[in-house]
């Protein structure tokens, strides 16, 4: 099936929006969902994004049964590793279910792989639920290392209250 992958644009958000609660739902966290595409419209096509996003796009002949033609998409951001430089977070990859398996999951991964080559990142890194071991699965047959057994990195987290009592210990100006 053919599909191409391109950056993603405003119009697009609704689609994105959508996909991140099917993702959300896969996830079984459907709850955690807060933003809508309204938030993603503001975030990541203002002056300075907060991340850019590529979408995987099908013909109308191939369009879901639902009637999309965006069926994937891939939202990342860029960070900075103090010991070797320029990162790449992919904070979601996914595709349809109705279109996995035919190498749509593994194009938007090698672009994003691509745009951050292109700006001299060093590495591109994601999380993985521990559950979710096709996911693992995937990622490992493309060479991912899992730092949690190799290097006993843990991923910590402040939110909602816990965030909002450490911003109000910050030393005043």
């Amino acid at each position: 099936m053919d599909f191409k992958v391109r950056a993603a644009l405003k119009e697009d958000c609704k689609e994105i929006s959508r996909m991140i609660l099917e993702l959300a739902v896969y996830e079984n966290m459907p709850d955690q969902v807060k933003i809508s595409h309204k938030e993603l419209e503001q975030d990541g096509f203002c002056q300075n994004p907060f991340f850019e996003c590529l979408v995987a796009e099908v013909s109308e002949e191939h369009k879901s049964k639902e009637g999309f033609t965006i069926v994937g998409y891939a939202l990342y951001f860029y960070t900075y590793s103090t010991w070797k430089g320029r990162s790449v977070y992919l904070e979601d990859l996914y595709v349809m279910p109705e279109f996995r398996g035919r190498g749509i999951g593994k194009g938007l991964l090698s672009k994003v792989a691509e745009v951050g080559k292109n700006k001299q990142c060093v590495r591109l890194q994601l999380s993985v639920l521990d559950w979710n071991t096709p996911t693992r699965d995937f990622y490992a047959a493309k060479g991912a290392q899992d730092l949690t057994a190799s290097e006993g990195w843990h991923f910590i987290r402040f939110d909602g209250p816990n965030l909002d009592n450490l911003a109000n210990e910050a030393p005043k100006d």
